[in-house]
């Protein structure tokens, strides 16, 4: 799942990074609406989280641009502005979304994840294939043999792959997915992931979900 956060405030900003990417996102970051702009060119994303009242181009105009551009993104706003004509405002707008400033993150992290996984055509929180068994909202896994017990990465590889079997993931595509843009690491964590994922897989049961294709990438069978 990889989410945007368009924020001013530098504290909150870093926070809410922080927050996410420890559960398993791939979390950028943007202090405007202006500044956000080039992110939404060159990325694909399931959730941004946005406040409205920014400097430069502001929460609500790059809302009115996220929907001009009909990205598929859900948006949730943040915004110290509680008043119910400021929240059916923003919803009415375009907005999926509306939490009041201040707020507690782990109603904030609950939400976000909520909004990442309302994908069309999957409206139930469990995904079953082959035998795995994947709970989107206590984001956990599990197989014939039990719990599958992953770290948040390896979960969220693992979500990825299984949200689209048949479909061939090179390993800059699931880095894409996985981390963010100005992340350090480099693509090759992809294959240790890929390792410890399909080492906890086999004692679970389901040694071969997860195909290689050499010179292409890796597939959900």
């Amino acid at each position: 799942m990889k989410v945007l956060i368009v924020e001013d405030s530098e504290r909150l900003r870093e926070a809410l990074r922080t927050g996410l990417a420890a559960a398993g996102l791939a979390v950028d970051v943007a202090c405007d609406g202006r500044a956000a702009l080039p992110y939404l060119d060159a990325g694909d994303y399931d959730v941004i989280v946005l406040d409205l009242m920014m400097p430069q181009l502001d929460g609500r105009g790059l809302l009115a641009e996220i929907r001009r551009r009909r990205l598929a993104a859900r948006v949730l706003v943040l915004s110290a502005l509680d008043a119910v004509g400021e929240r059916v405002g923003a919803l009415d707008a375009g907005a999926d979304d509306y939490l009041v400033k201040p707020f507690s993150f782990d109603e904030l992290r609950a939400r976000v994840l909520a909004m990442a996984r309302r994908h069309p055509g999957q409206p139930q929180p469990v995904l079953r294939h082959r035998g795995l068994e994947i709970d989107t909202a206590r984001r956990t896994a599990a197989g014939p043999q039990g719990t599958l017990g992953l770290t948040p990465k390896e979960y969220a590889l693992l979500e990825e792959l299984v949200r689209h079997p048949g479909r061939v993931y090179s390993r800059p595509q699931l880095f894409e997915r996985l981390y963010a843009s100005d992340s350090e690491a480099s693509d090759k964590v992809i294959e240790v992931l890929m390792s410890t994922l399909r080492t906890k897989l086999a004692r679970g049961g389901l040694e071969d979900l997860i195909e290689t294709r050499r010179g292409f990438g890796y597939v959900a069978r």
